[in-house]
C-alpha cells in the first residue's frame, strides 16, 4: 500500500488532499499544528503539534513517523498576510518566510536522514505563482512583500533540495495549486477576486494536484509547475503569451 504524508492537513487544500488520498487506498499521515484534528475518516493517521513556525516542528514530525517510509510527501502548510509599501509588517513577514522557506529545509532534511523517504520518493512543496519573479507585472503592481518574497524563497529551496537529493533519486517539485476559495484567501479579502480570477474549491484543486503528482518523477525534479495551467494566473498571458499549455511549467 503506497504511503503519503500531508504537512498541514487540518483545512483547505491539505485536508482535501489527505481525504482524497485516503479514499484512493493510500496510507495517509497528516499533520496538524495543534492537538486538534478534523475528522477526515478512519484511514488518516494524525501527527499533532507540528507547528512549522517553531524549531520543534521537525522533531515532532519525526517522532510521529517512527517505522514509516513514504512514497509521497506534500507540504501544504502556509500563512498569508497582506501588507503594503506604506504599511509593511515585520512579524508577519518573518512568519511567512519561516513557514514557506525555512521549515521545509529542516523537515525534508530530517525525513531523508532518518530514512522516511524512499529512493524514488516524491516531495512536493506548495508554492504559488506569486513566487515567480518573471510573472510579476505592472498589471498587478507591487506590495505583499512577505507573501511574494517567501514564495520566491520557497522556490529556491525546492531547487536546492532537488540538487541535494538527485543522487538519491528523490524528486522535488514546487507547485502552484491554483487560486482557491479558502479561509486563507477569504481572510485577506481575496474573495472579491474569486469570480473574475477563476477561483476553484480546494476539492477541485486537490484532484488536479493528485493527478499531477502521479506524473511527476525524477526527470522533472527541481521544476516549478501549475497543474491547472494558466487559467487563474492573471499575468500569464501578458508575460508568457497566448496558447499556453496545461499543466504549465512556470518560470522562476
Amino acid at each position: 500500500m503506497p504511503s503519503v504524508l500531508i504537512v498541514g492537513a487540518t483545512r483547505g487544500l491539505g485536508a482535501c488532499v489527505a481525504k482524497q488520498y485516503s479514499e484512493q487506498g493510500y496510507s495517509v499521515y497528516a499533520t496538524s499544528r495543534s492537538s486538534r484534528t478534523p475528522d477526515l475518516g478512519p484511514k488518516v493517521n494524525w501527527i499533532t503539534n507540528v507547528d512549522l513556525g517553531s524549531e520543534s516542528a521537525s522533531k515532532a514530525l519525526l517522532h510521529g513517523l517512527k517505522g514509516v517510509t513514504l512514497d509521497i510527501t506534500i507540504l501544504t502548510a502556509g500563512y498569508f498576510a497582506t501588507e503594503s509599501f506604506d504599511e509593511p509588517n515585520f512579524e508577519n513577514e518573518v512568519k511567512m518566510y519561516t513557514i514557506s522557506a525555512i521549515a521545509p529545509v529542516f523537515l525534508v532534511s530530517g525525513l531523508v536522514k532518518e530514512g522516511h523517504i524512499k529512493k524514488g520518493g516524491k516531495i512536493i512543496i506548495l508554492s504559488s505563482e506569486s513566487g515567480s519573479i518573471t510573472l510579476r507585472h505592472e498589471k498587478e503592481g507591487g506590495g505583499n512583500f512577505g507573501h511574494h518574497g517567501s514564495k520566491a524563497a520557497s522556490n529556491m529551496v525546492v531547487k536546492l533540495l532537488s540538487l541535494d537529493l538527485k543522487d538519491k533519486e528523490i524528486a522535488v517539485g514546487a507547485i502552484h495549486p491554483g487560486f482557491m476559495r479558502t479561509e486563507m484567501t477569504k481572510n485577506v479579502g481575496f474573495d472579491k477576486f474569486y469570480d473574475d480570477g477563476g477561483a476553484v474549491t480546494p476539492e477541485v484543486a486537490a484532484k488536479s494536484l493528485r493527478e499531477f503528482v502521479d506524473t511527476f518523477d525524477i526527470k522533472m525534479t527541481g521544476q516549478y509547475w501549475a497543474p491547472r495551467g494558466p487559467r487563474d494566473i492573471g499575468t500569464a498571458e501578458p508575460v508568457l503569451g497566448k496558447g499556453l499549455p496545461t499543466p504549465l511549467q512556470l518560470p522562476w
